[in-house]
């Protein structure tokens, strides 16, 4: 392959890890409440699109959800915008303190656990997993 050919298909082939995982939810007013009421186990995701922590730990749980397809099946994954919803109610009740902040919560209402900041592998996937068995119980 040439050179040129390379470069012009490098970025699709960035993209391939998330292609076949389903999109997270965008986070609206009542949307948390509605998904827990249906009692499903959810994974709460404040980010911000230029928060380099925020990249990485999208990159982690793709590669993590592309390994074990139970995750996307078990678990709602909703995003929240924090440059939009930094000062709501949500992120008060929540007590989140900051952009790359994630958190697991059970059909039960209960916090499962919390990531602030965090983007190592494993506990990322120690968080996944505890939301996994919270989802499966």
């Amino acid at each position: 392959m040439n050179r040129r050919a390379l470069l012009a298909t490098l970025p699709a082939a960035m993209l391939l890890p998330r292609l076949g995982l389903a999109a997270p939810l965008a986070y609206a007013p009542g949307l948390i409440n509605e998904r827990l009421d249906a009692g499903e186990t959810l994974l709460v995701d404040f980010f911000a699109p230029w928060c380099g922590t925020c990249i990485v730990q999208h990159r982690v749980m793709d590669k993590l959800k592309a390994e074990n397809p139970a995750y996307e099946n078990k678990i709602t994954f909703i995003e929240v915008d924090w440059d939009t919803w930094k000062r709501s109610e949500l992120t008060s009740a929540l007590n989140v303190p900051r952009r790359s902040t994630l958190i697991a919560i059970g059909p039960d209402r209960r916090e499962i656990g919390r990531i602030v900041a965090g983007t190592s592998r494993d506990d990322i996937k120690a968080l996944l997993d505890a939301a996994l068995a919270a989802a499966s119980a």
